[in-house]
């Protein structure tokens, strides 16, 4: 770790400038994380939270470092001939991922408004393992953007992790209040939802 990086005033402006756009870009990680969280029965649940962010700040670190692949990520895999559009890796990360958010996000609208209530069907109750497995392909998704952000606005890796780190720092404590509230509050938990 360089830590020179952290000693000049550039550095210092790039690491809170970062450490607030990754705790932006990661709000609706911890609000989706709750949501998956509120599942399970409540002795389980915080300790979900701090999993889902941990493996966040995992994958956001192992992505950080892994620069050189994620700037091969954004080369022209194939064009879409009818609207002459080329297509990256990273386009189709974020497509699939997109799309699992959007079937994630609308089966939890259907099962908040419609669920339990609409329909009678036994259900089996999301296992710790189940949660943790959706929090891990949710996190790549929303780590992507967030290390192309980091990638872009810093030169330097020590700031680019120290970021990251603070921002989930920031998130965990903020994890629980936030869940209490989406949880108290189904409208919300509904708005968070429609704008996955």
């Amino acid at each position: 770790m360089n830590f020179d990086a952290f000693l000049t005033a550039d550095g210092l402006v790039a690491l809170v400038t970062l450490s607030v756009l990754e705790v932006v870009l990661g709000i609706d990680n911890v609000i989706f994380i709750s949501i998956l969280a509120g599942k399970l029965p409540a002795a389980q649940q915080e300790r979900a939270r701090r999993i889902g962010l941990m493996a966040a700040m995992g994958m956001r670190i192992v992505l950080l470092m892994s620069i050189a692949w994620i700037s091969r990520l954004t080369a022209p895999l194939f064009t879409i001939m009818i609207v002459n559009h080329p297509v990256s890796g990273r386009d189709l990360i974020l497509i699939i991922g997109g799309l699992f958010l959007l079937f994630k996000a609308t089966r939890e609208i259907h099962d908040k408004l419609e669920g339990e209530e609409g329909h009678v069907k036994a259900r089996v109750a999301p296992t710790m393992a189940a949660v943790i497995t959706q929090i891990m392909l949710l996190d790549i998704v929303f780590s992507l953007d967030s290390v192309i952000t980091a990638v872009g606005m810093a030169d330097d890796i020590s700031i680019m992790v120290a970021a990251v780190v603070v921002a989930v720092a920031i998130m965990m404590f903020a994890a629980r209040p936030v869940s209490a509230f989406v949880d108290a509050h189904p409208t919300v938990k509904v708005l968070a939802l429609s704008f996955l």
